[in-house]
């Protein structure tokens, strides 16, 4: 069940009529209500894989439990690390053992030995890094005593289960998820349309943007080597906005879906392509991935407490771990050292954290500075996403020489949906829409937001791709 489908189309409304009219009493009900659609929600796509979902929930919770009533710290480090060992041995095993044994293989047979490694070829669960993430962070949380352990078990149940941030995020934290499904909720009206803005234009977002760029991305990238300079970096800039539109637009609709139950979620994108440097752009994409791994590898490994030596370790690291958690494949983890290596004159000149506030536009040569500051980081991050689409190291490499050395720009038409300049100038058109409306959650509330959710609307049935459905990308994480 996908949020762009027509099943969740149907499931969302019973689940949100259940939970206000019927199940209302108390918020044990809620919370039991919320479980049971959580798990059929997940079971839409391989109820087999449930048992990995209850059995690391149960994990979590006893394994939390045993940590606060352990008398030593040896017993506490025993079941953080029990813990931690299971999670990821699950998490390993699921979607990174067949990586591992392959390029073994590929490495002996490289000083000419010849092996047959024994593949798994298992069927990765969805979700399984980000749920795998929220029950870490909670044990770790309950290790370092920032929160007690919940006793309540159907309340820690829906914490690691609730369906709009199930199968890709945003990865919470106990912290702040927890107290809200520990009280009863009433019905805000204001929050709830605020939640129908956000779930429109995240489709926006998926339906006509990302899968519309997807049609032409994806012919290009599997196409690359008959392509032109012109085609592969519109084919280039098509994807970057596809994962953007794609990702961004399922966080929308999972933060909107949330706020219709009277739960928000935290906030996961924040207009990251109006980013200045590299630096600004990991605080406004996936946020919540970028601050689980500060606070739960960088931090924990010395942060920025030691000398310059030790940050640019720990920052590498960092992005390199990232890289690797997105996918079992070299290219991650070269997308991941690129994007450490744009970001070391930063770090360098300790000037990661100069770009911290808002945007301010003017007529004058800072503006025109920022302009080209937020251009070329864009342009850097275009560069990385190639290693992040493609399907090798060297279909990457390809792919960027033929673009910088073949200098033909006359246009190649793509057995597509859509001519590929009429999308150039709809992604125009978005980036602008986004661009004066950088400052809010989403662009269609404030003063005639009927105009324009209508104007959404319309858009989503005259322009969206159906005929080639396409799922959302982070599924695959």
């Amino acid at each position: 069940m996908f949020f762009n489908s027509l099943s969740f189309a149907l499931f969302l409304p019973i689940v949100f009529l259940l939970y206000w009219f019927v199940f209302n009493k108390n918020k044990t009900t809620q919370n039991a209500v919320l479980i049971v659609a959580s798990y059929y929600f997940y079971s839409c796509w391989d109820w087999r894989f449930l048992f990995l979902l209850v059995f690391s929930t149960l994990l979590d919770y006893f394994s939390a439990l045993m940590m606060e009533t352990s008398t030593t710290d040896k017993k506490r480090k025993f079941w953080l690390w029990l813990t931690i060992g299971i999670n990821l041995g699950f998490l390993g095993v699921f979607k990174y053992y067949d990586f591992f044994a392959q390029s073994f293989a590929e490495l002996l047979n490289g000083f000419g030995f010849q092996t047959h490694p024994v593949l798994l070829k298992l069927i990765l669960p969805v979700g399984i890094s980000f749920y795998t993430f929220h029950g870490l962070s909670y044990v770790i949380d309950i290790y370092y005593k920032r929160i007690t352990a919940e006793r309540n078990f159907i309340d820690y149940s829906l914490f690691v289960s609730y369906f709009p941030l199930l199968v890709a995020g945003p990865i919470e934290r106990a912290t702040h998820l927890l107290p809200q499904v520990k009280i009863k909720r009433y019905f805000n009206f204001e929050k709830a349309k605020e939640g129908v803005y956000q779930i429109i234009w995240g489709l926006v977002k998926k339906v006509v943007i990302a899968d519309s760029c997807a049609t032409y991305a994806n012919a290009v990238f599997d196409n690359y080597e008959s392509m032109n300079s012109l085609s592969l970096l519109l084919g280039a800039v098509y994807f970057a906005f596809q994962i953007y539109g794609d990702f961004s637009g399922y966080s929308d609709i999972a933060l909107g879906t949330s706020k219709l139950f009277g739960i928000d979620l935290l906030k996961n994108f924040s207009y990251p392509y109006f980013s200045r440097d590299i630096a600004e752009f990991w605080r406004r994409w996936h946020i919540s991935l970028s601050s689980w791994f500060r606070d739960y590898l960088y931090i924990p490994l010395g942060g920025s407490q030691g000398g310059m030596w030790m940050k640019v370790r720990n920052t590498f690291i960092i992005f390199l771990v990232s890289g690797f958690w997105h996918g079992a494949n070299w290219t991650f983890i070269v997308w991941g050292l690129l994007n450490a290596i744009y970001f070391l004159p930063l770090l360098l000149q300790n000037k990661n954290r100069s770009n911290m506030g808002e945007i301010e536009m003017g007529w004058d040569f800072n503006s025109i500075k920022t302009v080209l500051n937020i251009l070329g980081t864009f342009v850097l991050t275009t560069i990385a996403w190639i290693f992040f689409r493609a399907k090798s190291i060297s279909e990457a490499l390809g792919y960027i020489q033929k673009m910088v050395t073949d200098l033909h720009f006359d246009s190649q038409y793509l057995t597509n949906e859509r001519y590929n300049f009429e999308l150039l100038l709809l992604v125009v058109v978005f980036v602008g829409v986004e661009w004066f409306n950088r400052s809010k959650i989403e662009p269609l509330s404030g003063k005639a937001s009927w105009v324009k959710v209508t104007l959404a609307i319309m858009a989503l049935l005259a322009l969206g791709v159906y005929s080639d459905y396409k799922e959302f990308i982070y599924f695959q994480f």
